[in-house]
């Protein structure tokens, strides 16, 4: 298998985290949760209930950018889970890297009930509709962007995102 590297991508409660820890345990590479990158002025901001800008996010994606290089120096492969809501911040991450996006797409009343169910977590309900209002969808020049429906129940897109995951890492 090739050495890319994994950016599971999307909104908030689109299960990122969910798909992207059984990616990397069936690919036997290490899980980094994006969230724990963040700057403390970000956690900060977000938990106050207020979005982010890209000022704020610049410093976040390249950390992660950082970490995805310093572990493909070591000839590491990881799973990091980062919303890479934008395409200039998809080509932060992709700078200097070889990586797959695994998207999680899902409409904003499915994002929006499982936001309500969500506890202990420091971005809020209110949160979703500016992630709606940033989202960029990748377009079809975006060719390391796999599309994966969340609709289904998490046993079955965990599948569909572990079969697409291989099969673009024997491109």
């Amino acid at each position: 298998m090739s050495k890319k590297n994994i950016v599971i991508m999307g909104v908030c409660g689109s299960g990122k985290t969910s798909v992207g820890l059984a990616i990397a345990e069936k690919l036997g590479c290490r899980f980094l949760d994006g969230d724990d990158l963040h700057p403390r002025a970000n956690i900060i901001k977000m938990g106050e209930g207020h979005p982010l800008n890209d000022e704020d996010r610049q410093p976040w994606l390249e950390r992660i950018s950082d970490v995805f290089f310093s572990l493909s120096r070591r000839s590491e492969n990881a799973v990091i889970v980062c919303s890479a809501l934008k395409k200039k911040y998809r080509d932060v991450l992709r700078n200097g890297n070889d990586l797959i996006f695994v998207h999680l797409v899902g409409d904003y009343d499915t994002i929006l009930n499982r936001m309500k169910k969500r506890q202990g977590h420091y971005m809020k309900e209110n949160m979703v509709k500016s992630q709606f209002d940033t989202l960029e969808m990748p377009g079809a020049d975006e060719k390391d962007v796999i599309a994966i429906d969340i609709t289904p129940p998490l046993d079955v897109v965990i599948a569909r995102a572990v079969s697409a995951v291989e099969a673009a890492m024997r491109d």
